[in-house]
């Protein structure tokens, strides 16, 4: 029998790569729920009308009786939408951090009535705070959010917890270093660098000259492919009530192979694109209060039950400057 699948947020970035990543991959049918009032883009929407139903839905609100009866059963829910801007998350933390909250907690509900087999909740790296040097967080590490957008993921990983608790919905949370990938926005970082570096315009790198923050970059195809290793070949763990060992839900981090700081990646797309790199060092604690020097997260978990990313960072890079170079309207 096929597998439904639902994918909030599947008209976003992260989740466009996800949808084409199902599609290619298995048979199931997908439905995305998508609010559009955020980053969502109707052209990132893979036309497949046999295998693909995406609905208009501030997830904000409730889903109705009426849309989830339209939806119709469904065995996985992966709930991916979130406002995911650090910056504007610091210049206006209300709406954002309600809009998360209210997501996850509507997601949550739908799925005590719906009764999936797995509810992934996707998170950041972001919810551990600060990486020390030399020192990666394993999963069920302190939670230390440093900024309202990571305190905003936090939460929606507590209310999962919650819920797991509570109602015993199959929660499964990832952990995720920065996503890059084609059609990315161009409020990130690597299209930006991509834009700017093109244009022959300098490039501001956020640090000293001997302190640059670094992160573990993975292509969002390879975020998709873990995904789906994980509800192939795992099952949920239920929750147990003891007095001995603490019970919580399944936690998984999903790591790039290279750590990488951010100077030495403007270096590598000026190379890529074969332009001169001009670059400017901005104080970091001044000009973005709130955001932490180094994240990284420790992926051998993952790693040891037998996942490897498909593609490597070096061409994961090599492809995304090539496609948007020839795709240059997602670069404005």
């Amino acid at each position: 029998m096929d597998k439904r699948i639902l994918i909030t947020g599947s008209a976003g970035f992260v989740g466009s790569h996800l949808v084409e990543h199902i599609i290619a991959n298995t048979n199931w049918h997908i439905i995305g729920i998508d609010s559009f009032r955020h980053r969502g883009d109707s052209l990132r929407i893979f036309q497949d009308p046999e295998r693909y139903d995406i609905y208009t839905h501030d997830l904000t609100a409730p889903i109705s009786n009426r849309l989830q009866k339209k939806i119709g059963p469904v065995d996985y829910i992966i709930n991916m939408a979130s406002e995911s801007h650090v910056d504007r998350s610091i210049y206006d933390p209300i709406p954002f951090c309600e809009n998360n909250f209210n997501l996850a907690l509507n997601m949550l509900d739908y799925a005590r009535k719906s009764n999936p087999e797995f509810f992934i909740q996707i998170s950041t790296d972001e919810v551990y705070g600060p990486a020390l040097k030399f020192a990666n967080h394993s999963e069920w590490s302190t939670i230390i959010p440093s900024n309202p957008y990571s305190a905003s993921k936090a939460s929606q990983e507590a209310l999962c917890i919650a819920a797991w608790r509570t109602y015993g919905i199959p929660v499964v949370i990832t952990n995720t270093m920065n996503m890059i990938g084609e059609r990315q926005d161009i409020e990130k970082f690597l299209p930006m660098l991509i834009s700017k570096i093109s244009a022959g315009e300098a490039v501001d790198i956020h640090g000293s000259k001997d302190c640059i923050g670094s992160r573990y970059y993975l292509h969002a195809r390879n975020h998709a492919d873990a995904l789906l290793f994980l509800i192939k070949n795992t099952k949920p763990t239920e929750y147990f009530d003891s007095l001995e060992k603490i019970s919580v839900p399944d936690r998984y981090n999903i790591v790039g192979d290279i750590e990488i700081n951010n100077l030495e990646l403007a270096q590598m797309v000026a190379k890529i694109l074969n332009k001169p790199l001009r670059y400017n060092l901005v104080d970091f604690h001044k000009s973005r209060p709130g955001h932490d020097r180094r994240y990284a997260l420790d992926g051998t978990k993952l790693k040891n039950m037998g996942w490897h990313a498909p593609i490597s960072f070096k061409e994961s890079l090599r492809r995304i400057i090539e496609w948007e170079l020839r795709n240059p309207e997602w670069l404005v």
